[in-house]
């Protein structure tokens, strides 16, 4: 997990490849977002706005396809994470849903805040911890070299 301290931070450091300016193309579309609707740019981008309570969720959850980025806009959540290769996978791999689900021994809490985005990369599952109110941009980009079989 990478976290990053506010948006120009992000953009710092992640200006060179097209999907990160797609990230920053979605996050200034910001203000035109509604919660639960999905949105995407071209084929690399999918992105949600999250405003409500967020329960806690059973287990760590990773991903293969996709790094997700999540954008703190108001409340706090905290997120427990691990290496995948030392937990426990609880069901398969699923290539239509880009998710495995884990198991396993907390390597690392981080407490998100308002500005603050976490990436969660392709190495480390992640678990959210719960927040009672919680507004937040989910970001789903593409790895370099993923590939659809359908395109």
């Amino acid at each position: 997990m990478i976290i990053v301290n506010s948006v120009e931070e992000f953009g710092q450091r992640y200006h060179s490849a097209k999907r990160w300016r797609r990230c920053m193309e979605a996050i200034a579309n910001l203000h035109r977002l509604n919660p639960g609707v999905c949105h995407s740019i071209g084929d690399s981008l999918v992105y949600r706005l999250v405003d409500g309570a967020a329960p806690a969720a059973e287990c760590f959850t990773g991903n293969r396809r996709y790094v997700e980025i999540h954008y703190y806009l108001s409340g706090s959540e905290t997120v427990a994470y691990a290496p995948k290769p030392g937990l426990q996978r609880l069901a398969p791999y699923s290539d239509e849903t880009d998710r495995e689900t884990f198991s396993g021994a907390v390597a690392g809490r981080h407490a998100a805040s308002p500005g603050q985005l976490l990436i969660f990369d392709n190495d480390y599952a992640y678990q959210l911890l719960g927040s009672d109110h919680l507004r937040k941009m989910v970001l789903m980009v593409t790895i370099e070299g993923a590939t659809f079989h359908n395109k």
